[in-house]
Parts: C-alpha cells; structure tokens; sequence
C-alpha cells in the first residue's frame, strides 16, 4: 500500500506549531497605549505629538551615530543662525545620544528644524534634523540592520561578491551535477516555497518603499517583528518574514535527512545563493514595476518546473522511497499498485 513519507508529514506538522507558537507569542507583543484626553495634554505635549507623527520621533529618542564624528553646537539655536556658532562638542561612532529638546525655526533657511541631543550630562549640542539623521541611525538592532542594509556602497558590494559567488558555486554543482533547485531538485516542495517566498518578500518590500514610503519610515524609526500591531502592508510583510524563517528551518532539516552530509550542504549552498539572487532581482526590478510581471513568470516557472519533473506523489510502501507514479520502487524493485 503506497505511503507518504513519515518524515516530510512531521516536518509539516513541526512547522505549522512553529507559524503557531510564532502567532501566540506576537499576541502578547506590544500594544498602543490609549490616547490621552485633548483636554488634559498641555500645548507642548500636543506640539510633540504633532511632531512625532509627521518625523516619527520625539524628544527622549534614542540614536547611535554612525559616522565618524557628529559636531554639536552648544549656543542656542537663535546664535548659531547669527554666526556666533563657536562653542561646540564633538560626538563620534558608535555613541549613544537621545533627543533633549526640538525647535523649529522659520527663519533658518537651510533647516527649520533643530534638534538638541545628548551623550552624557556634559556633552550636549544642537545640529540640523537632516545632520542629524544623516550621521545617527535609531538604537534599535532592527533599524541598525536596515540602515546597514540599505547603504548603497554595501549593496553594489553585495551584488558584485554574490554575482560571482553564484557563478562559481553554480558552475561547480553544474559540473559535479549535483542537486540544486529548479534544475536538479531533490523530491520536496521546501527548496521551491522557500525561493518563492524569498522573491514574494523582496517583492513587497520595494512595492512598500515606492507606494507607501511614510508607511516604512515609520517602521523604520519604531521597529516590530509583530505582525499584528503595524499597518495591513507592514503586516503582510512581516508574516513572510517569518514564513521565510520557517521554511528555512524545514527546508534545511528535510534536505538534511534526504542527502548525504556533504551533497546536503552543497545543495543548501546553491539554495541560498538562489535565494540571494532572488532577493537581488526583484528588489531592484520591481522599483521601476518590471518585478511584478517578473515575479509572476517566475512562480509560473519554478511551479509547472516542480510538478512536471521532481514532485513525487507517492512513497513506496515497502522502503519508504520516493515515486512519481505507481509500480514497480526503483530502489528496492516492489510492486506497488
């Protein structure tokens, strides 16, 4: 009697618990404080309010700088306009500042908006908003990798270096003709669901950036991997995430139990390096709109490739081994009908 196989059916059930126990504990994530009464908020907690919303961040935010220095002026800001700007602390990679006090100043010309922070209790000063944002980066883990992330130097790096990695990495398991997916899968769906979500993810995080950029930089001052407490968009985005975490781990425990240690580990290399690219084309191309008709040809093809030339519908019920059709096991000769 033909049987699925019993490790891929547990692998399934161990990663539905997983998206399970993901979900419960998001539940108990964080939620919005209730707003306060109008009537009990003086002029100056309205005005941070209203501050806060438009540039997503207020007084007592934290920041690391990121450059090599961040000069800050000691006089007020009404001086530092005049030309008097003479007093002045020097703040340097890696500090940790928070935001002491926001004015905006009409008058100023090249920034309205002046932002005093603080290191310690003796080194404090005022700069510009856009100083400031171009030389800090929030304190949170999750906004420092995005800002790493998104730096244009280090993105061309990442695409050279992964360029050729995936050149030589595809050439030798080409030549070895080893197992890699889409061309030369193993018999699981995993490798493919991963790849798919990699580029669905890639996907929508360029379609965020282009039709809803507030949306994003709200996410990027005030991080969560919480899917259930952001916008429907950041929502979505945050769920493919962790389905792509996920399936990782499935992925890579089925392919550990189906290939020998060394093959399995060659073959990971090629998923990731297919993932990589995934990531690489569809977050550039769907800027400029090509991305989604990229995206949809490419699902089309990774599944009619799947199920046409590597989906095994059915396990041998004498060894377990995997069959495209019923009859005779190419492994161990049994008939199965």
């Amino acid at each position: 009697m033909l049987t699925t196989k019993l490790k891929t059916r547990l692998t399934a059930v161990a990663a539905l618990i997983a998206v399970a126990t993901a979900a419960l504990c998001s539940c108990g994530g964080r939620t919005a404080a209730p707003a306060a009464a109008a009537d009990s908020l003086t002029q100056e907690q309205i005005d941070s309010i209203a501050f806060g919303r438009e540039h997503h961040y207020t007084t007592n935010y934290n920041f690391i700088v990121k450059a090599d220095s961040l000069r800050l002026v000691r006089q007020q800001p009404e001086e530092t306009m005049g030309g008097l700007a003479t007093d002045t602390v020097t703040v340097y990679r890696h500090d940790h500042i928070a935001v002491a006090d926001i004015r905006i100043m009409p008058a100023d010309r090249e920034d309205t908006v002046w932002v005093q922070v603080a290191r310690d209790q003796s080194t404090f000063g005022w700069t510009h908003e856009g100083t400031l944002l171009d030389a800090c980066v929030p304190a949170d883990p999750i906004s420092q990798f995005i800002s790493t992330f998104s730096d244009t130097h280090l993105l061309v790096s990442l695409i050279v270096i992964s360029v050729i990695a995936v050149a030589y990495l595809l050439r030798t398991i080409f030549r070895r003709n080893a197992k890699i997916v889409h061309f030369n899968d193993i018999p699981t769906f995993y490798p493919t669901l991963l790849a798919l979500t990699v580029a669905a993810c890639a996907t929508l995080y360029a379609s965020i950036q282009t039709f809803a950029p507030e949306a994003w930089e709200h996410f990027y001052f005030h991080p969560t991997l919480n899917p259930f407490i952001v916008s429907p968009i950041l929502s979505v985005f945050l769920v493919s995430v962790w389905a792509m975490f996920i399936i990782g781990l499935a992925t890579a425990d089925v392919v550990r139990g189906m290939l020998p240690r060394g093959e399995a580990l060659l073959y990971m290399c090629g998923l990731a390096c297919v993932c990589a690219v995934n990531y690489i084309v569809f977050s550039l191309t769907t800027l400029y709109y090509v991305g989604y008709a990229l995206f949809a040809a490419y699902a089309v093809y990774a599944l009619r490739t799947y199920m046409r030339r590597f989906r095994r519908a059915y396990a041998c019920g004498r060894c377990g081994a995997p069959m495209r059709h019923k009859g005779r096991c190419p492994a161990c000769g049994a008939v199965n009908e």
